[in-house]
Order: structure tokens, then sequence, then C-alpha cells
């Protein structure tokens, strides 16, 4: 199948402490392979496209298991390298009623981090791809992967493919290195079609204020003359458990917004905001208008909170069964 989206990441392993434990409290951690990039192949994948992986593991077991999950799902792994190193991980407490949940990266110096910023062929990677996905957790890694990450936005621009983009500011990763997320994020920004990216992120990027989504947005479009789309979540956070979410697009020539949903007895929120990105490229790639693509993102988004793991497996019918409302009955 020819890759409709091509996704360029790293490939991690989350070690998730067991029944919202706190990390080692019984000695077992749970395994899940994930990696913002990869969650949005993998959704994707389950939505019927094409997709394909560009990234760079160890050869070593556990990189070879993260190509084995990413192909059960349904992704083209072949242009995955194997190289001498480490696989990058993550450790996870999942939080509960009024206790956040707690993250430790463990992924310097991996394998995809010490990459060359040469490590992909782009124009044969990018060939026949309408779209490709990156995010800012990938040039937050280093100045390798920085720059890896610019050549990929570059290389798509000038090959005719569109570049979606996912902010996703990590500050602890940044701070490793004292990057400069606000100078590196603009260049990527201005090669990309659409982002994904809350008011905070854009004030960041444009060194100004928080003024709210719309008026950040305005100012991306007048900033960015090739940007076309900008998209957010909204969430209001009752408990680790409870929470309110919407959504909003911005075009150049109007905003779009959807209903709240309320989500109770959350299962996992690790993979959400890349279940909605993967929702809206579903939505573009099969030419729905704006906001039936937002809407369908956003359920997609809901249904994420209740499938453990980083990614998303549901598939095109159930975010259409949430839409229709359909109800909760047991499908037989």
């Amino acid at each position: 199948m020819t890759a409709r989206v091509v996704c360029f990441g790293e490939l991690l392993l989350r070690l998730n402490a067991p029944d919202r434990e706190l990390l080692l409290q019984s000695g077992q951690l749970r395994v899940y392979v994930g990696g913002a990039e990869a969650n949005v192949a993998v959704s994707l994948a389950h939505f019927g496209h094409g997709t394909s992986m560009l990234s760079v593991v160890p050869e070593t077991t556990l990189g070879a298991a993260c190509i084995a999950e990413l192909r059960r799902q349904g992704v083209d792994t072949s242009r995955i390298r194997k190289v001498p190193g480490r696989l990058g991980v993550y450790f996870m407490s999942s939080g509960a009623g009024h206790r956040p949940s707690e993250i430790i990266y463990d992924r310097a110096n991996s394998a995809f981090a010490l990459a060359g910023d040469d490590a992909i062929d782009w124009a044969a990677a990018l060939h026949g791809a309408e779209w490709l996905h990156l995010s800012g957790i990938t040039p937050a890694l280093g100045e390798r992967t920085a720059r890896a990450t610019l050549n990929a936005a570059r290389a798509a621009r000038s090959k005719g493919v569109r570049v979606s983009f996912d902010c996703n500011y990590r500050a602890k990763l940044w701070e490793v290195w004292h990057g400069d997320p606000a100078r590196i994020l603009r260049e990527i920004v201005e090669q990309a079609d659409l982002v994904f990216a809350d008011e905070r992120a854009l004030a960041l990027m444009l060194g100004s204020s928080n003024e709210g989504f719309e008026k950040a947005a305005a100012a991306a479009f007048t900033a960015f003359p090739q940007l076309s789309r900008i998209a957010t979540t909204a969430r209001t956070e009752h408990t680790v458990d409870r929470h309110d979410i919407s959504a909003r697009l911005a075009t150049r020539t109007a905003l779009f917004a959807t209903r709240t949903f309320a989500l109770e007895a959350i299962v996992d929120r690790i993979g959400t905001g890349d279940a909605f990105a993967a929702g809206l490229l579903h939505g573009l790639l099969q030419r729905m208008d704006e906001q039936n693509s937002l809407d369908f993102a956003l359920a997609a988004t809901c249904l994420k909170h209740s499938i453990p793991g980083d990614f998303n497996t549901v598939t095109v019918a159930q975010v259409d069964d949430l839409l229709a409302g359909r109800g909760f009955a047991v499908r037989r």
C-alpha cells in the first residue's frame, strides 16, 4: 500500500506502573510501544490509510520489538534504520483522582537522538506521499534531531508534500540541551500547512503575550503565509479522571468549534493529542469539510481516553458511532 502519510520521529518504550500504582510500588511495569509520530501513523492505519514510519532504532531486541509492533498495527516500517545504540524509554506513574500522572524520561543519547541529520533519504521516503507529519518532540531532543526535522519539512515542501506539525512543546526536553524552542519551532512552522498548537505554543513561537486562540491564530497566519490551518483542543481538568474537552480549528477565513464532551473515568490520557492529529488528517484525506473533520478528530480523541497504551486503535466506524450518538449498548 502506498503511504499517503509519512511520519518521522523517535520510537520509544513506555514503562508504566500497573493499576495506577506509584513507580516500583509493586516492582512491576507494563510495557507499551509509542512515540508521538508513531501514534499518528498507527491511528491513521486503523482508519484505513497507508502510513509509513521513518525512524532510527537500535539493533537490539528492543528495537526489533518496536518495529514488529508497528508492523502489526498496519504501518509500513521498511524505512526504519537499525544502528548500534540504545532505545529511548520513559517511565510513567498514572495518576488518579487528585494525584497527577508523572513521567520520567530516559532517552538521552538514544540511537535516534545520535543519528545524523542526513540519516533519512527524504526524496525516496516521501515519494508518493500526500502528507508528512512531524512533532515538536523530535527537535526538542537535540541539535541533530532539530536539523533533521527541519530538513524533513523543507524536503517535503520542495516536493509538494503537505506538512502537518504538532508543536508538542516539552520544556523538560528543551532544557536538557539549552535549546531555543521559539526559533527552532518557528523555522519548522514556516514549512507547515497544518499546525496543531494552542495559544500558549503560538505565543512562544511568535514572541508575543497570550491573547487567546483566535488572536494568536490570526497573528500566526500573518507571520506564516503558507499556513492554512491551525487546530487545538481545549481541556478543563476537574480531576485526573474527569475532564471536559472540546476543539477549535482556525483557517484564514473562519473559526470552527466543536461541542464539549465530558470524559469520565479516563483510562489513559497519553497519545490523545496524537489521536486528535490523526483524526483531523483523516478528515482532510477524505476531503471532509473543516467542521466534520474537526468533529471526527475530537471524537477520535475522546475514544483514545478509554484505551490503555499510546496507540489509538479505534476504527472509523467506532468514531462515527460516537458522533451519531448510537449509545453504549454492547455491540453483538
